[in-house]
């Protein structure tokens, strides 16, 4: 795990890439690497590669990066991990074609791959990944970012070059990156409270998406290409047994879980308490001669917006016999971590789960630990929400052969109660214009609501225009490749696409390698994916009873009382420190944004923060904060 940089020149000789460039940008994710660096610049002043080391996998020098291979025609920058690398090298070897200069290095797996297959060789690495790879003899760049896209990889385009790195403020270094607001991936992030690829925060600044390659020609030409959608590697389960099922779900988790202890270093697992983070914890005690390593994170304090699980976690640390560690927060923690949260978020993550994430990771690097599993993905697989409960109901009667004119006519009514601020009227609205139902399991404001609170110059700008734009493109691909297109498999599909990649994995890729720590995500390994995605939705919903199939398959391996227990999120207490000095921070942040700039109403921001709407306030003050720090120009 590291973090990448690099620059490639269409014009060396008007502008050369140069190592100290290069160095610059590498420097400002030292938090992605303390343990070494690198940085190679062409002969040719075309290309330059930086590197900043966690290591984790082979730890001699010999795997640091950049590397190239053995005629130095191919070098690589790459942050994540190759999980079945050993596997892949030994294919490899079977070759003759190939001298090795690392031991176990699953970078060096990743050119000689190259080597033999192109950029083939994505389909056959099973981890997560964002890299840089140069061919020389080709003259071709290439940037990946892994299936599910747990790594980030952002880009920016210049008139004589392009900027690449795994971090927004490593592009930031160069003078001349422009600092200004993306106004449309604004309005995005007002509905799914980040912004969704390939768009930033940052106007110019791009991400690749998850399960894409960009291949950018010396000459300048880009070509960007999907190589990965789940639907093109389903096998449906359409015979086979619940019990079948659940056999099949346990041992492809065994696997993932198996595949994700692959270490050099101390690897730990988050604890809620709850039945993904449980599940992990039993699987990675599996075999295993030494305590597992346990973290959690709870309140100093009985909030009833907020329970503690750290009682639920205590079970399952006992179960399994685990070193188990945790930590209770308050207001100050928060208040005290946020320049630090603004700083390594780059583009606002509006989930204020940011803040436990970042907390949880420093306990567990603090004792020791260079690596921990984390639990994101199960709800989105197996219809884990209490929430989706109502969505999947909503889906399902948007669905009915009802005309038009009915919906338009109840739309009207809603209308004139003055009800246009309500999600019942945006999902009335949606099912009029022929749109799902369902945009993410994360909405901050409704259609409606960004009209009220949008500047008037935005307001204006976005007349006619909705976040149905980001969807769509999503929802095309849904429609031609599921092979069951129904109302479950579009919310798991959008969410496995939107909120997962571009809200979720972020907060924990941000948060944790802000203290150096490296997540891994089991229930997102890509064969896992795959096999869930095959699952009839009947058989996940069956009963009606969330988690359904998850539940039943890993009955016995954990505590039935963690099975059962109601679902509680991994949350934060705002609705109580609203009432206190967060509050009045958040209230003064948001009034000087206001007067200094042209995005939101100050009145309707106003109303918010009086009416005491906490998640909404949060995802304004997130941004304010964001602005302040990485655009505002003093």
């Amino acid at each position: 795990m590291c973090g990448l940089a690099g620059a490639l020149s269409f014009d060396p000789g008007k502008s050369p890439v140069t190592e100290p460039f290069i160095t610059r940008m590498r420097e400002t994710m030292v938090h992605r690497g303390p343990d070494g660096f690198g940085t190679w610049v062409s002969g040719d002043a075309r290309i330059g590669l930086g590197h900043r080391r966690l290591s984790i996998v082979d730890l001699s020098p010999a795997a640091a990066q950049p590397m190239c291979n053995e005629d130095g025609t191919l070098w690589i920058s790459y942050n994540g991990e190759i999980y079945n690398h050993a596997q892949i090298r030994n294919e490899l070897e079977q070759t003759g074609r190939h001298r090795w200069k690392t031991d176990h290095s699953d970078t060096e797996v990743i050119l000689h791959a190259f080597e033999e297959w192109g950029i083939d060789c994505l389909h056959r690495f099973r981890g997560m990944f964002a890299l840089a790879l140069w061919d020389d003899t080709k003259k071709e760049l290439w940037l990946a970012r892994d299936r599910i896209g747990i790594k980030p990889i952002y880009y920016s385009r210049q008139s004589n070059r392009i900027l690449f790195a795994s971090e927004i403020k490593a592009l930031l270094s160069d003078p001349a990156q422009n600092r200004a607001v993306n106004e449309e991936a604004f309005y995005h992030y007002l509905s799914f409270l980040t912004s969704p690829a390939p768009q930033t925060l940052f106007e110019g600044i791009h991400k690749l998406p998850g399960g894409t390659w960009l291949r950018i020609a010396a000459s300048g030409d880009m070509r960007e290409t999907r190589y990965w959608d789940v639907w093109d590697h389903v096998h449906p389960m359409r015979e086979q047994s619940e019990a079948e099922v659940c056999r099949r779900i346990l041992d492809e988790l065994r696997t993932a879980v198996r595949l994700r202890k692959m270490s050099d270093v101390p690897i730990g697992v988050f604890l809620s308490g709850g039945i993904d983070s449980s599940t992990n914890t039993a699987l990675f005690s599996e075999g295993e001669s030494r305590p597992v390593k346990t973290f959690s994170i709870g309140y100093a304090g009985d909030y009833r917006s907020c329970r503690n699980e750290l009682h639920f976690a205590r079970i399952m640390a006992g179960k399994v016999g685990a070193e188990h560690h945790e930590k209770e927060l308050t207001l100050d923690d928060l208040l005290d971590f946020l320049p630090r949260m603004v700083y390594l978020q780059d583009e606002p993550i509006a989930d204020p789960v940011c803040v436990p994430v970042y907390y949880v990771s420093k306990l567990a690097r603090d004792n020791g630990v260079t690596v921990c599993q984390v639990g994101e993905g199960a709800d989105e697989l197996f219809w884990g929400y209490p929430g989706w409960k109502m969505a999947l109901d909503l889906e399902r009667k948007n669905r009915w052969p009802v005309p038009r004119a009915v919906k338009q006519l109840l739309l009207t009514g809603l209308r004139a109660l003055g009800r246009e601020q309500t999600f019942y009227y945006e999902w009335l609205r949606r099912a009029c214009q022929h749109q799902p139902v369902f945009w993410g399991g994360a909405e901050a404001f409704t259609e409606g609501q960004k009209q009220r609170l949008l500047s008037s110059r935005l307001r204006h700008q976005f007349r006619n225009f909705s976040s149905w734009e980001a969807l769509a493109p999503i929802h095309r691909r849904f429609s031609g490749n599921s092979w069951e297109p129904s109302p479950l498999n579009w919310m798991s599909y959008l969410d496995l696409n939107l909120r997962l990649p571009e809200l979720l994995l972020m907060r924990v890729d941000k948060m944790s390698m802000g203290v150096s720590l490296e997540g891994r995500v089991p229930f997102l390994d890509h064969k896992f994916v795959e096999l869930a995605f095959s699952i009839p939705s009947a058989m996940k919903t069956r009963n009606g009873e969330l988690k359904h199939l998850l539940k039943r398959s890993v009955t016995g391996l954990i505590p039935d009382e963690l099975i059962h227990r109601p679902k509680q999120g991994f949350g934060v207490p705002l609705h109580e420190w609203l009432r206190d000095r967060l509050g009045t921070r958040i209230r003064s942040e948001l009034m000087e944004f206001c007067d200094q700039t042209d995005f939101l109403d100050r009145g309707e921001v106003l109303k918010l923060i009086e009416k005491g709407s906490g998640s909404q306030v949060w995802y304004l003050f997130n941004f304010a904060l964001w602005w302040k720090e990485f655009v505002h120009q003093p």
